[in-house]
């Protein structure tokens, strides 16, 4: 990402935080007493159970990428955990700009050329955005009258999403089929931008065609599919007791999984735009106001919800990073630089040099 674009995103994100501090502050009685008192009475049981929900999810990432890896190159089956652990920290500290550090890392380990490695990103990250819709479309469909708010709105937008799902595994299924003619095609619709529009296009459908290749049998669809619907599963599950782990807040105590489920999906589209550190509250306080206003949460209760989910869901695999990281003698900063401008490099038609073992 170029420093223009990083500065951009740098002033979204301040003045969204700066448009939560207003409204927080003429339009929320906050009592920080309350919010205390939430803290010191949520059930933290619950919440380390949240959290051994997602560091399994992170084993099971683990696993699909070998899985996905596994006609080019045989791994053992959990030896890319590590990767993964590091790449989500990597994230977790420095915002999504570090987002191919974890294809960066596999290179690195395996001796595969990033290009396939990002192939496998491309591919992992449509088969999470599949299952995410479709647990959040079952969810809302069998919900019964009254379960969720805005019912005609979330189910309108369960629709979308199944249908976005739907077409994209038509588009995988064409590009799986027909790679360079999808690319070819597309690209010429893009042509009418401008030749490095299509070109780029071009570019990437073929990556992402490169991709598809780990998937050669219905048997590697399968494990990759059921891998990725248990490990969103888990996900859903640790929103699940994280939300009821605030006993002293009616609405959430009586949580039930549909209405996680909802939360998840917008926790995970806020998500989209992380930066270091100022991200964190940004997310924080973007979730606090679905809480508050989706469930009937007091702003206290909301507030510290909202803090454990990040917590649980995005920064508790931090310290695990960190320590992996020195164990195995990785400056995620400099691997995040270098995943970066390998990325840049790759869009430029710059030749991949030969990845080293580490």
């Amino acid at each position: 990402m170029s420093p223009r674009n990083k500065r951009i995103l740098w002033l979204i994100a301040l003045i969204l935080l700066a448009a939560l501090l207003w409204f927080g502050r003429h339009h929320i009685h906050f009592k920080w007493a309350v919010f205390v008192a939430q803290i010191r009475l949520a059930d933290w049981r619950r919440i380390v159970m949240g959290l051994a929900c997602i560091y399994l999810g992170y084993g099971i990432r683990g696993y699909r990428w070998v899985r996905l890896m596994r006609h080019r190159e045989k791994l053992p089956p959990f030896s890319l955990v590590g990767t993964q652990v590091m790449g989500f920290t990597a994230v977790a500290l420095i915002g999504r700009v570090a987002d191919l550090c974890r294809p960066y890392l596999v290179s690195k380990k395996t001796g595969q050329p990033l290009t396939s490695q990002i192939a496998v990103y491309v591919v992992e990250r449509l088969f999470d955005a599949g299952s995410m819709a479709l647990i959040a479309f079952s969810v809302i469909v069998l919900s019964p009258a009254g379960a969720l708010p805005h019912p005609e709105v979330v189910r309108k937008a369960g629709f979308l999403g199944l249908g976005l799902t739907v077409a994209g595994g038509l588009f995988l299924v064409a590009v799986r089929l027909a790679g360079d003619k999808v690319a070819v095609l597309l690209g010429r619709a893009f042509a009418l931008i401008s030749a490095k529009a299509e070109h780029a296009v071009e570019k990437k459908i073929r990556t992402f065609h490169s991709g598809l290749d780990t998937i050669r049998t219905f048997s590697d669809f399968a494990v990759i599919a059921v891998s990725s619907l248990v490990m969103w599963v888990l996900i859903a599950l640790a929103y699940l007791v994280t939300l009821r782990a605030f006993v002293a807040s009616p609405p959430l105590a009586a949580m039930t999984p549909a209405r996680a489920v909802l939360l998840m999906v917008f926790s995970g589209g806020v998500s989209a735009l992380q930066l270091p550190v100022l991200g964190w509250f940004t997310q924080i306080g973007f979730v606090a106001a679905a809480i508050g206003n989706f469930f009937g949460a007091s702003p206290e209760a909301s507030l510290g919800c909202a803090a454990a989910l990040l917590l649980v869901t995005f920064l508790g695999i931090v310290p695990v990073g960190l320590a992996w990281a020195r164990f195995d003698r990785v400056s995620l900063i400099q691997v995040a630089e270098e995943s970066e401008h390998a990325g840049e490099a790759l869009v430029h038609h710059a030749p991949e040099e030969p990845a080293q073992q580490v």
